[in-house]
């Protein structure tokens, strides 16, 4: 594609329709997909930050809202992974079915339980997509398919958020892809400290300009 693309876009998936926002540098050959965690948005303030830097690199992103405002309401819809892993799929599809994104490469940028739902759409859509990125991400709780992940996967973890970082050690062996672990020293959870978020967004990027391509 050639011309920058900046739309609030409505997303069909199954019965209902998602909201989102498809951001896309002119000539960009990529679209990295968010998918963010329980009680978060498309709005989200970090995942916003993260997908900007992403732009810098000169590839698009898609943030959108895994489910309805109606459907948030209930927790556990929250965490009721196999159905957000439905909502990524379908939202990366819409993409390959537009005209101006039909033949773009895609990556999964994957927050807390966004992360599972990312690697869990990557394990089902194989060699279609091509680079995984988790922050903070509990990936454990997609332990039965991580060994059928292909997509290069990158785990950033804080240093102080010990419980996540413990279960991205272990899930990460179990990985059979090309995978690397980055652990933010000192940070917690949410990346809050100076330069924390600054860091996931590079390495971050960095990772997905290496892959999407």
């Amino acid at each position: 594609m050639t011309q920058p693309t900046d739309t609030l876009v409505d997303i069909p998936v199954d019965d209902v329709t998602l909201e989102g926002m498809l951001e896309i540098p002119a000539d960009a050959s990529g679209v990295v997909v968010f998918a963010h965690g329980s009680g978060s948005s498309r709005k989200s303030p970090r995942n916003n930050y993260v997908a900007e830097v992403i732009r810098e690199r000169g590839l698009g992103t898609l943030l959108f809202d895994l489910l309805t405002e109606a459907e948030d309401q209930y927790r556990e819809n929250r965490f009721d992974i196999p159905l957000l892993t439905d909502r990524l799929v379908g939202a990366t599809e819409w993409l390959w079915d537009r005209e101006d994104t039909r033949d773009v490469d895609v990556g999964y940028f994957g927050s807390s339980t966004g992360a599972a739902s990312a690697l869990r759409a990557a394990a089902r859509m194989q060699d279609d997509v091509d680079a995984v990125v988790s922050r903070g991400g509990r990936v454990d709780m997609a332990a039965e398919v991580l060994d059928e992940v292909r997509a290069p996967s990158l785990f950033i973890v804080g240093g102080n958020d010990t419980q996540v970082l413990e279960r991205n050690r272990e899930a990460r062996a179990q990985l059979t892809c090309e995978n690397e672990l980055h652990v933010v020293e000192g940070a917690g959870h949410l990346f809050e400290g100076e330069g924390e978020l600054e860091e996931v967004a590079e390495v971050a990027a960095d990772w997905f300009a290496d892959e999407v391509a």
